[in-house]
């Protein structure tokens, strides 16, 4: 793996790598704590994980972290699941995340944006005055430490405020995204008991308005718990009967008061995609999440004051919540409210240029999806700002990385990262200081033991296994809700290797340190005893002008046989005729290997994916083996029910 690529596509400059925080923070590290001063990254990072402790003590007196009560040690228990950070201490997220206003009133907090991609800023003092004043409100309608609080909300400033004012109390916040339906959204917050929901009325996607408030109606009468609703009038509508008005929430001037709450004290609930059963609901710390965010967006993102932020992504998604602690280093975010592609396939490319994004983060398929679509960045926009682009949602293919070089700027840091919802971090990505490799992500994280594992526990390089972590992180789950005996948060990670993460995914770690993602591990194609990613496929297939997307499952028959097939989503006018077959086949052929050759390609009406746009592959396979719908996915969490059907349909025809 590691000879494929001889030569970086991407070297940070000498000034580039003194400038940055995570050589200031090594330098620094290795006076007071004893880090190594040379051997630059990788040495750093091995001392990362060695001496845990010292690290993550090292990284809350870097950013100042402010423990209103000292802890006792950085680690209790080490046990994983059930490690114990910080035991004693006790402080509050959103404190340090209006921590800038102190010095920077005046400058913007946030810049929030809707399809006709005019930023409109929030300061400083005004978002802090605007939590102040909500979190007083929060407070007098009973809102208690521990309380969870909703939103149902589209990425927009009301959120910030919503979720910030949240934490302030004590409470717990939990979201989801106005396009979630009725029972997607009871799915989740039915399993958490909100008492208080923020609501808007509606939203606007592409080009058109969505009322919402018939959703709004379902969601009070079947959120028993509820004891305020809180109506934000996007579309301009009045607060139905016994909802609140936003504005007069939020209009006082209240300097906030932020509860000092102990280090594993529950932040937000996220929730998994849900493909195979009610989401799993997901529960972080406000200090797990404080001092891993302010690792990976201070150190690995390289943010601070002078930044600016935007990350596309809707509140149902962990990424907005990552790009929310873009206020903890004292960054201005970018909040988008609208469709990723309107009006037209630049659209993301606009809004970075006009808000002077220093950091633009997309999905791998947005990406593609330029590429396929003829975008030009460089010649229609001005992003002589951005310095990173950095993808996640699935692995950015090696084409993605020539384009973003070749279409963007040669000198662009490319960061392509990967992490979990389980997490809300990244486990390998963005390193400043480190070359970039076409295909690869840079390497693994500061205080992450990330490895690469064979089926009986044994460390692989240059080979590819699953994605495992032998350390724990601070913003590993504290629990799932409702798992009193956490006999399902134990089964999700630590079934495979006791007391080792396992994430399901299949990666390689490369002998230079870089990591490749091929796929998830649980919808694996494992031909003859191979393993291989479906990402590698995709990869080769998608470059195709005519595959507009693919889907390739290996369903384990009864007899012992395995059936390997090829779904492809033909571009508009294009036909799967003996000739497109032919070229399917001989590109997975000849760029991969004659094992990846599927049994059948097979026309589909489209590739179904999660609300939060990932390809569902294993409730497809589950389809495939004679499940029923119901068995199989659970419907919610989909983003085309019909879509679904024509497998079930085809999976009944082949009998």
């Amino acid at each position: 793996m590691s000879t494929t690529n001889p030569s970086p596509l991407w070297q940070p400059t000498a000034e580039g790598i003194g400038q940055a925080q995570v050589t200031k923070f090594q330098a620094w590290a290795a006076e007071r704590h004893g880090a190594p001063s040379d051997g630059g990254y990788a040495a750093l990072h091995r001392w990362s994980v060695d001496e845990l402790d010292t690290f993550w003590k090292a990284v809350t007196e870097w950013f100042d972290v402010r423990f209103s009560t000292p802890y006792a040690r950085v680690l209790g228990d080490r046990a994983m699941p059930g490690a114990e950070w910080f035991p004693g201490g006790t402080l509050n997220y959103a404190e340090h995340a209006l921590r800038a206003a102190e010095t920077r009133a005046d400058e913007p907090a946030l810049l929030h944006v809707d399809e006709t991609h005019e930023s409109v800023p929030v300061t400083w003092s005004e978002l802090r005055r605007q939590v102040g004043s909500l979190a007083a409100e929060l407070r007098a309608f009973g809102v208690r430490p521990g309380d969870r609080v909703s939103g149902y909300l589209p990425n927009v400033p009301q959120a910030v405020v919503a979720l910030l004012a949240t934490a302030a109390v004590g409470g717990v916040w939990t979201s989801c995204a106005p396009d979630f339906g009725a029972r997607s959204v009871l799915d989740r917050f039915q399993q958490v008991e909100p008492v208080v929901l923020f609501a808007v009325d509606g939203y606007r996607y592409g080009g058109k308005e969505h009322d919402r408030r018939d959703t709004v109606a379902e969601l009070r009468r079947e959120l028993p718990t509820l004891s305020a609703v809180v109506h934000i009038p996007l579309l301009g509508t009045e607060a139905p009967e016994g909802a609140l008005d936003w504005s007069a929430l939020t209009a006082a001037d209240v300097e906030p008061v932020f509860e000092q709450v102990p280090f594993d004290h529950p932040l937000w609930v996220l929730y998994s995609s849900g493909t195979t059963g009610l989401p799993k609901a997901i529960v972080q710390s406000q200090g797990g999440i404080l001092v891993e965010h302010l690792k990976q967006l201070g150190l690995h993102c390289d943010l601070g004051p002078g930044d600016r932020f935007f990350w596309y992504t809707s509140t149902g998604w962990m990424m907005w919540n990552f790009l929310v602690s873009g206020l903890l280093t004292g960054t201005t975010i970018v909040l988008y409210d609208g469709s990723p592609g309107y009006p037209d396939t630049g659209a993301q490319w606009r809004i970075a240029e006009r808000t002077g994004a220093t950091l633009f983060g997309t999905s791998a398929a947005y990406v593609m999806a330029c590429r396929k679509a003829g975008v030009h960045p460089s010649r229609d926009f001005d992003l002589g700002r951005v310095r990173c682009v950095a993808t996640t949602g699935s692995p950015l293919p090696p084409d993605g990385f020539r384009w973003l070089h070749d279409e963007v700027r040669e000198d662009l840091w490319i960061a392509s990262v990967s992490g979990g919802t389980d997490v809300c971090s990244c486990f390998a990505g963005a390193v400043p200081t480190l070359p970039v490799y076409i295909g690869e992500l840079q390497a693994a994280g500061l205080g992450t033991d990330l490895q690469s594992w064979d089926p009986s526990g044994k460390p692989l390089t240059d080979e590819v296994g699953e994605l495992v972590v032998t350390n724990p992180m601070p913003s590993m789950p504290i629990r799932f809700w409702n798992d009193p005996d956490g006999s399902r948060y134990h089964d999700s990670y630590f079934d495979t290797y006791p007391g080792v993460w396992r994430h399901g995914d299949w990666i390689t770690i490369t002998s230079r340190g870089s990591v490749v993602i091929h796929g998830r591990s649980d919808s694996t194609l494992n031909r003859g005893g191979v393993r291989m990613g479906s990402a590698d496929i995709y990869e080769a297939v998608e470059r195709l002008p005519e595959i507009k997307e693919s889907l390739v499952i290996g369903v384990e028959q009864p007899d012992g046989g395995y059936w390997m097939p090829l779904f492809v989503h033909l571009a508009p006018g294009a036909v799967l005729d003996e000739d497109l077959l032919n070229r399917i086949k001989g590109t997975i052929r000849e760029q991969l290997s004659p094992r990846h050759v599927p049994d059948e390609v097979i026309e589909v009406p489209g590739v179904p994916h999660t609300l939060t746009g990932k390809r569902i592959e294993v409730p497809v396979k589950r389809l495939l083996q004679g499940a029923s719908m119901e068995k199989a996915v659970n419907v919610g969490s989909v983003d085309d029910v019909e879509l679904l059907r024509f497998y079930e349909k085809l999976a009944r025809e082949r009998g």
